[in-house]
Protein backbone atom coordinates (compact mmCIF):
# COMPACT_ATOMS: atom_id res chain seq x y z
CA UNK A 1 0.00 0.00 0.00
CA UNK A 2 1.30 3.52 -0.78
CA UNK A 3 2.57 5.49 2.19
CA UNK A 4 0.51 8.27 3.79
CA UNK A 5 2.87 11.04 2.69
CA UNK A 6 1.26 13.64 4.96
CA UNK A 7 1.93 11.46 8.00
CA UNK A 8 5.43 10.75 6.71
CA UNK A 9 6.18 14.46 6.46
CA UNK A 10 4.85 14.97 9.99
CA UNK A 11 7.48 12.49 11.18
CA UNK A 12 10.28 13.83 8.99
CA UNK A 13 9.63 17.58 9.17
CA UNK A 14 11.92 18.43 12.09
CA UNK A 15 14.91 16.52 10.71
CA UNK A 16 14.33 17.85 7.19
CA UNK A 17 14.09 21.48 8.22
CA UNK A 18 17.12 21.20 10.51
CA UNK A 19 19.21 19.86 7.64
CA UNK A 20 17.82 21.77 4.66
CA UNK A 21 18.43 25.32 5.91
CA UNK A 22 16.53 26.80 2.96
CA UNK A 23 16.77 30.49 2.13
CA UNK A 24 13.83 32.78 2.87
CA UNK A 25 15.08 35.44 0.46
CA UNK A 26 14.61 33.67 -2.90
CA UNK A 27 12.49 30.81 -4.21
CA UNK A 28 14.29 27.53 -4.82
CA UNK A 29 13.50 24.85 -7.42
CA UNK A 30 15.51 21.86 -6.25
CA UNK A 31 18.88 20.61 -5.05
CA UNK A 32 22.10 21.91 -6.61
CA UNK A 33 20.47 23.93 -9.40
CA UNK A 34 19.95 27.70 -9.92
CA UNK A 35 17.20 29.42 -7.95
CA UNK A 36 14.69 32.10 -8.98
CA UNK A 37 17.32 34.86 -8.81
CA UNK A 38 18.87 33.26 -11.90
CA UNK A 39 15.97 31.52 -13.62
CA UNK A 40 13.50 34.45 -13.37
CA UNK A 41 10.38 32.47 -14.20
CA UNK A 42 7.97 34.29 -11.88
CA UNK A 43 8.43 37.94 -12.82
CA UNK A 44 7.76 40.92 -10.58
CA UNK A 45 5.63 39.74 -7.65
CA UNK A 46 4.93 43.09 -6.00
CA UNK A 47 1.20 43.43 -5.41
CA UNK A 48 0.49 39.93 -6.78
CA UNK A 49 -1.43 37.11 -5.10
CA UNK A 50 0.88 34.10 -5.10
CA UNK A 51 -0.26 30.58 -4.20
CA UNK A 52 2.38 28.03 -3.16
CA UNK A 53 1.34 24.38 -3.31
CA UNK A 54 3.22 22.11 -0.94
CA UNK A 55 4.79 25.04 0.85
CA UNK A 56 6.47 22.95 3.56
CA UNK A 57 8.29 25.36 5.86
CA UNK A 58 7.06 28.30 3.74
CA UNK A 59 10.54 29.52 2.83
CA UNK A 60 9.47 30.35 -0.73
CA UNK A 61 6.22 31.97 0.41
CA UNK A 62 8.21 34.12 2.82
CA UNK A 63 10.48 35.15 -0.04
CA UNK A 64 7.39 36.12 -2.07
CA UNK A 65 6.02 38.16 0.83
CA UNK A 66 9.35 39.98 1.16
CA UNK A 67 8.97 40.94 -2.51
CA UNK A 68 5.62 42.56 -1.83
CA UNK A 69 3.31 39.69 -2.75
CA UNK A 70 0.26 38.46 -0.90
CA UNK A 71 1.49 34.93 -0.23
CA UNK A 72 -0.71 31.90 0.41
CA UNK A 73 0.81 28.54 1.30
CA UNK A 74 -0.93 25.15 1.27
CA UNK A 75 0.54 21.92 2.65
CA UNK A 76 -0.83 18.59 3.84
CA UNK A 77 1.57 18.22 6.78
CA UNK A 78 0.61 19.75 10.12
CA UNK A 79 4.21 19.61 11.34
CA UNK A 80 5.56 21.34 8.28
CA UNK A 81 2.99 24.09 8.74
CA UNK A 82 3.82 24.41 12.44
CA UNK A 83 7.43 25.05 11.43
CA UNK A 84 6.20 27.49 8.76
CA UNK A 85 4.19 29.51 11.27
CA UNK A 86 7.23 29.87 13.54
CA UNK A 87 9.38 30.89 10.60
CA UNK A 88 6.83 33.43 9.33
CA UNK A 89 6.72 35.01 12.78
CA UNK A 90 10.51 35.11 13.00
CA UNK A 91 10.82 36.69 9.55
CA UNK A 92 8.13 39.26 10.42
CA UNK A 93 6.07 38.86 7.25
CA UNK A 94 2.48 37.86 6.56
CA UNK A 95 1.74 34.53 4.87
CA UNK A 96 -1.66 32.84 4.86
CA UNK A 97 -1.10 29.15 5.66
CA UNK A 98 -3.65 26.41 5.00
CA UNK A 99 -3.53 22.68 5.73
CA UNK A 100 -5.06 20.40 3.14
CA UNK A 101 -4.69 18.41 -0.04
CA UNK A 102 -3.02 20.39 -2.83
CA UNK A 103 -6.18 20.15 -4.93
CA UNK A 104 -8.51 21.33 -2.16
CA UNK A 105 -8.65 25.00 -3.10
CA UNK A 106 -12.31 25.74 -2.41
CA UNK A 107 -11.26 28.53 -0.02
CA UNK A 108 -10.04 30.53 -3.05
CA UNK A 109 -12.29 32.35 -5.48
CA UNK A 110 -12.06 31.59 -9.18
CA UNK A 111 -9.71 33.83 -11.19
CA UNK A 112 -8.15 35.30 -8.04
CA UNK A 113 -4.50 34.14 -8.18
CA UNK A 114 -1.76 35.86 -10.19
CA UNK A 115 0.93 33.15 -9.82
CA UNK A 116 0.79 29.52 -8.66
CA UNK A 117 4.06 27.92 -7.63
CA UNK A 118 5.25 24.55 -6.41
CA UNK A 119 8.67 23.08 -5.80
CA UNK A 120 9.19 19.33 -5.46
CA UNK A 121 5.70 18.68 -4.07
CA UNK A 122 3.97 17.24 -7.14
CA UNK A 123 6.03 14.05 -6.95
CA UNK A 124 4.01 13.14 -3.84
CA UNK A 125 0.70 13.57 -5.71
CA UNK A 126 -0.91 10.58 -7.40
CA UNK A 127 -3.67 12.43 -9.29
CA UNK A 128 -1.73 15.37 -10.68
CA UNK A 129 -4.42 16.17 -13.25
CA UNK A 130 -6.85 17.02 -10.45
CA UNK A 131 -4.34 19.53 -9.09
CA UNK A 132 -3.91 21.07 -12.54
CA UNK A 133 -7.68 21.49 -12.90
CA UNK A 134 -8.18 23.07 -9.50
CA UNK A 135 -5.25 25.44 -9.92
CA UNK A 136 -6.63 26.41 -13.34
CA UNK A 137 -9.91 27.44 -11.67
CA UNK A 138 -8.24 29.86 -9.24
CA UNK A 139 -5.67 31.35 -11.65
CA UNK A 140 -6.42 34.50 -13.62
CA UNK A 141 -6.45 34.07 -17.39
CA UNK A 142 -2.89 34.23 -18.68
CA UNK A 143 -1.40 33.71 -15.20
CA UNK A 144 1.35 31.11 -14.79
CA UNK A 145 1.63 27.88 -12.89
CA UNK A 146 5.36 27.35 -12.28
CA UNK A 147 6.48 24.10 -10.75
CA UNK A 148 9.42 21.77 -10.31
CA UNK A 149 9.35 18.07 -9.60
CA UNK A 150 11.73 15.12 -9.76
CA UNK A 151 12.70 14.63 -13.39
CA UNK A 152 10.84 11.57 -14.73
CA UNK A 153 14.04 10.25 -16.32
CA UNK A 154 15.77 10.27 -12.95
CA UNK A 155 13.32 7.70 -11.59
CA UNK A 156 15.00 5.15 -13.86
CA UNK A 157 18.42 5.53 -12.21
CA UNK A 158 19.89 3.87 -9.13
CA UNK A 159 21.66 6.86 -7.59
CA UNK A 160 23.12 4.78 -4.75
CA UNK A 161 25.03 2.57 -7.16
CA UNK A 162 28.75 2.94 -7.82
CA UNK A 163 27.75 2.88 -11.48
CA UNK A 164 25.64 6.07 -11.79
CA UNK A 165 23.96 5.06 -15.05
CA UNK A 166 22.59 1.73 -13.80
CA UNK A 167 18.91 1.64 -14.84
CA UNK A 168 16.68 0.25 -12.10
CA UNK A 169 13.18 0.58 -13.61
CA UNK A 170 11.36 1.30 -16.85
CA UNK A 171 10.56 4.89 -17.72
CA UNK A 172 7.03 3.69 -18.51
CA UNK A 173 6.49 2.00 -15.13
CA UNK A 174 3.89 4.15 -13.36
CA UNK A 175 3.67 2.08 -10.21
CA UNK A 176 4.33 3.97 -6.95
CA UNK A 177 7.94 4.27 -5.80
CA UNK A 178 8.37 3.39 -2.14
CA UNK A 179 11.54 4.42 -0.33
CA UNK A 180 12.87 5.55 3.03
CA UNK A 181 14.21 9.02 3.78
CA UNK A 182 15.86 9.49 7.14
CA UNK A 183 14.28 6.23 8.26
CA UNK A 184 10.78 7.43 7.34
CA UNK A 185 8.84 5.65 4.54
CA UNK A 186 7.58 7.80 1.65
CA UNK A 187 5.89 7.14 -1.68
CA UNK A 188 6.62 9.03 -4.91
CA UNK A 189 4.44 8.93 -8.00
CA UNK A 190 6.10 8.70 -11.41
CA UNK A 191 4.68 11.01 -14.08
CA UNK A 192 6.21 10.82 -17.55
CA UNK A 193 6.78 14.05 -19.43
CA UNK A 194 3.94 13.15 -21.80
CA UNK A 195 1.65 12.60 -18.78
CA UNK A 196 2.51 16.09 -17.51
CA UNK A 197 2.14 17.74 -20.92
CA UNK A 198 -1.16 15.99 -21.67
CA UNK A 199 -2.58 16.84 -18.24
CA UNK A 200 -1.74 20.51 -18.65
CA UNK A 201 -3.06 20.63 -22.23
CA UNK A 202 -6.37 19.00 -21.29
CA UNK A 203 -6.77 21.41 -18.38
CA UNK A 204 -6.35 24.34 -20.81
CA UNK A 205 -2.81 25.49 -20.10
CA UNK A 206 -0.20 26.60 -22.60
CA UNK A 207 3.35 25.55 -21.71
CA UNK A 208 5.84 28.33 -22.45
CA UNK A 209 8.95 27.14 -20.60
CA UNK A 210 10.52 23.75 -19.89
CA UNK A 211 13.86 23.59 -18.09
CA UNK A 212 16.16 20.68 -17.21
CA UNK A 213 18.79 22.58 -15.22
CA UNK A 214 22.33 21.27 -15.09
CA UNK A 215 23.91 21.19 -11.63
CA UNK A 216 25.84 24.26 -10.60
CA UNK A 217 29.39 24.17 -11.92
CA UNK A 218 31.04 24.63 -8.53
CA UNK A 219 30.28 23.93 -4.90
CA UNK A 220 29.27 23.86 -2.27
CA UNK A 221 27.08 20.83 -2.81
CA UNK A 222 23.85 20.23 -0.92
CA UNK A 223 23.37 17.29 1.38
CA UNK A 224 21.27 15.74 -1.43
CA UNK A 225 24.12 15.75 -3.96
CA UNK A 226 24.74 12.59 -5.98
CA UNK A 227 27.31 12.13 -8.73
CA UNK A 228 24.40 10.90 -10.85
CA UNK A 229 23.27 14.55 -11.16
CA UNK A 230 26.13 15.03 -13.64
CA UNK A 231 24.66 12.49 -16.05
CA UNK A 232 20.87 12.56 -15.69
CA UNK A 233 18.74 15.65 -15.00
CA UNK A 234 17.50 15.59 -11.40
CA UNK A 235 14.83 18.29 -11.74
CA UNK A 236 12.20 19.22 -14.31
CA UNK A 237 10.79 22.76 -14.24
CA UNK A 238 7.68 23.77 -16.18
CA UNK A 239 5.88 27.07 -16.63
CA UNK A 240 2.34 26.85 -18.02
CA UNK A 241 -0.21 29.64 -18.43
CA UNK A 242 -3.95 29.44 -18.03
CA UNK A 243 -5.60 29.82 -21.42
CA UNK A 244 -9.17 30.55 -20.44
CA UNK A 245 -12.20 29.15 -18.66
Amino acid sequence: MPTDNAAAWDRHAAAYQAGAQLSTDVAHYGPDIPDESELRLLGDLKGKRVLELGCGGAQCSIAFAKQGATAIGVDFSAEQLAFARRLVEREEVRVELRQGDLADLAFLRADSIDVAFSTYAFGFVEDLNRVFRQVHRVLKVGAPLVFSLPHPAYDMIDDDSEQPLLVRRSYFDRSPIDYEWGGVPFTDYHHTFSDIFTGLFRASYRIDAVLEPEPRAGGPRSRDWRETFRYVPRTLIVRARKEGN
